[in-house]
């Protein structure tokens, strides 16, 4: 893979007690070093015109001004300091970088992921949370959309938690399609079965919400059995992965048991779903709380795209509860 990277990611600093620290890059290029064929790239940053095509311009303007006068706590969970209005910029700057370059033909050992933080999943139009500022995904894929380089963009979202920001940005939207795996309950209570989208958008936002203590089987079945067909049908020109690793088994703020190698699997499904569609494929990093399986994590989805086969999982059931989630998908979505 092709790792999009910027130093100034490491200078949005929100505390040494906060999970969400300069330290996760850190972790990941370490892991990184140790792999085969690690090729880093750099990008130019986002500028505000980027923001304010999927943010408020009012918005953009007010956490800017936020950053410049020192920062503080914007919520109790979303913190800045007077960097982290440019490291926001910059890992917006990467996920377009991603976009443009997947969009572009780039695949294989070339595929693109950008390691950028802060993440920007939960950043809604109008509001920074959830550890957020500018969300990622969405200036990404709104990018390649003005551009001309993509009509219709998919966003796979399979960080634990619902993407609520990237939802609200495209919940009207025809053209860009949003679909998440994400723990139910957990912040920020969104994502659930009957939100599907409204207007131009109904039927281009698909929720799964899995209960606490889903694994590989229950993941492998959702993306076989529901996201799979949901986002063929859609047909998208690029297949956005927001990549978090948060429901790894053993991260420390959910309560997944998802696998080192089932995000090896989820890759190998995700690759192949975008060759089906003759479309685009780029990773754009969100959540990861454990440094070591953050690190260990990233480095499965490289090795992927080097040409590892994940272990392949013991036969298990899925859970009766998801089972009945699916259903309830099919029948919303008509799949």
């Amino acid at each position: 893979m092709r790792f999009g990277f910027d130093e100034v990611c490491l200078e949005h600093d929100p505390g040494p007690r906060h999970p969400e620290t300069p330290d996760r890059l850190r972790a990941i290029r370490r892991g990184l070093s140790k792999k085969h064929a690690v090729d880093y790239r750099s990008a130019d940053s986002a500028d505000e015109s980027d923001a304010m095509a999927v943010h408020d311009d009012e918005y953009v303007a007010e956490i800017r001004q936020f950053c410049a006068d020192g920062g503080g706590n914007w919520d109790p969970d979303t913190t800045a300091v007077e960097e982290t209005w440019d490291a926001a910029l910059a890992a917006a700057g990467l996920a377009m970088w991603s976009a443009r370059r997947a969009a572009a033909g780039d695949d294989g050992r070339a595929t693109p992921f950008a390691i950028g933080r802060p993440p920007g999943h939960h950043a809604t139009i109008d509001d920074a949370m959830g550890f957020c500022f500018l969300n990622n995904a969405a200036v990404a894929a709104q990018h390649v959309i003005d551009r001309g380089d993509a009509e219709r963009v998919a966003i796979f979202d399979w960080d634990v938690h619902h993407g609520n920001g990237t939802q609200d940005i495209f919940y009207d939207r025809e053209d860009v399609f949003y679909t998440s795996i994400h723990e139910d309950g957990l912040y920020p209570g969104t994502g659930e079965v009957d939100e599907t989208g409204e207007g131009a958008g109904d039927g281009t936002t698909l929720n799964v919400p899995l209960p606490a203590g889903a694994g590989d089987p229950e993941y492998f079945a959702t993306f076989d059995d529901v996201l799979r067909p949901a986002m063929e049908r859609f047909d998208p020109d690029l297949l956005l992965v927001s990549a978090g690793f948060d429901a790894h088994r053993h991260d420390p703020i959910s309560r997944m048991h998802l696998s080192t190698d089932g995000y090896g699997h989820l890759t190998q499904r995700v690759r192949d779903v975008a060759d089906a569609c003759d479309a685009g494929l780029g990773f754009v990093l969100e959540g990861g709380y454990s440094l070591d399986i953050l690190s260990e994590s990233v480095g499965m989805v490289h090795e992927v795209f080097d040409g590892l086969r994940p272990v392949e999982p013991d036969e298990e059931d899925v859970d009766e509860a998801v089972a009945d989630i699916l259903d309830d998908v099919r029948d919303v979505h008509d799949l």
